[in-house]
Formats: structure tokens, C-alpha cells, sequence
């Protein structure tokens, strides 16, 4: 009798000792996959910051005589196709393929506006408007934001997926379905160490 109690003793504190791991465990990716959705937010904030500046710099490039019409339409339907994109704060940090719509799309308008800057060097008259000279500059300071956030959502998705997929918790961690899956990184775009290519 004695040493039946022993060993229910034993499986019960093995039980408590799993099941307290497991809620510890829980807790902690909850905890780090709220600083992923809360980084997220920054990301698409700075992203939104950027695609209200297009509108105004897109008029003010149009305004300038014999300016390329082909460059800043570019621009325009880059920044329409990041509008079709729909992802959602919850969604798109754990949902890879809406994760690379998403950068995809980003990256498509970073191109174009990249490549109507390079064009706009060959315009003078453009680059002495004050306005052109504001939007350059707020224009140039959203894109550090930019970087800045996407490197700081990359440290927690990082810290998130190391935390993942450490034992024990990668024993359970697809138990709660897609809310717990792999954070996806933002990676550099493709043919980014390569300088554009801008003719005059």
C-alpha cells in the first residue's frame, strides 16, 4: 500500500512538473508572439507613412516638364498593387505565403520609387522645387524607418522561433494550429546588390 502511494506520488509530480512546463511554455510563446504582432504594426505603419508620401510626390514629378510619364506610372501601379495586397496584422506574421505577398509587393515599390529618384537626377528644374526637395527628404526618412522596423521585426521573430523550436516547446508547439508557426523573415529584395540601371 505504502509503495503504491509512492509511485502515484511520483507519476502525479511528473504530471504537475509536465503540465507546468507546458503552460510555462505556452505562456512565453504567447508572450513572444505578441512582440511580433506588436513589431509587425510598426512595419506596416512605416510602410503606410510611405505610400501617403507617393500620392503628393507623384503630382509634384508630373509637374515637371517633359518628365519621364512611364516612371512615375510605375510608381503609381506599384504602389495600387501593395494596396491590393490584403494582409492582416494577425495573419501575415504567421502565414508565410501572405508574408511574401506582402514583401513582394513592398519590394516591387521600392523599385519603382527607387528608380524614379535615380530618374529625376536628369531634372533640374525638379530638383530646385522646394516641395520635390521636402517629399526627397521625408521620402529618404521613411525608408531608414523602414529598415529600422524590419530589422526590429527580424529580431523578434527570431527571438520567437529560436524560443519555438527549443525543446520541449517544439513538441508542442503545433498543437494550437498556425498561431505558433515559424515567424518568416524579411530578406534583402532580389537584385538589391545590384545599383539600378537609370538611362538618360
Amino acid at each position: 500500500m505504502n509503495r503504491v502511494l509512492v509511485v502515484v506520488g511520483a507519476i502525479a509530480l511528473v504530471l504537475l512538473i509536465a503540465a507546468s512546463s507546458v503552460v510555462g511554455s505556452y505562456n512565453q510563446l504567447v508572450s513572444l508572439d505578441q512582440a511580433v504582432q506588436s513589431q509587425w504594426a510598426q512595419v506596416e505603419s512605416v510602410y503606410q507613412r510611405r505610400a501617403d508620401l507617393i500620392p503628393n510626390l507623384v503630382a509634384t514629378v508630373k509637374g515637371a516638364a517633359n518628365f519621364e510619364k512611364s516612371t512615375y506610372i510605375a510608381v503609381a501601379e506599384a504602389r495600387a498593387k501593395v494596396g491590393q495586397v490584403n494582409v492582416s496584422a494577425a495573419n501575415a506574421p504567421n502565414d508565410a505565403a501572405a508574408f511574401a505577398r506582402f514583401a513582394g509587393a513592398q519590394d516591387g515599390l521600392s523599385s519603382a520609387l527607387t528608380h524614379l529618384l535615380a530618374v529625376s537626377e536628369a531634372y533640374p528644374q525638379l530638383k530646385a522645387t522646394q516641395n520635390f526637395e521636402d517629399l526627397q527628404a521625408e521620402l529618404e526618412g521613411t525608408e531608414n524607418r523602414i529598415a529600422v522596423e524590419r530589422m526590429r521585426f527580424n529580431e523578434a521573430a527570431r527571438t520567437f522561433n529560436t524560443t519555438r523550436d527549443t525543446f520541449p516547446t517544439v513538441m508542442f508547439a503545433g498543437f494550437f494550429g498556425p498561431r505558433f508557426n515559424e515567424k518568416p523573415y524579411f530578406t534583402s529584395q532580389p537584385g538589391a546588390q545590384t545599383a539600378p540601371s537609370v538611362q538618360f
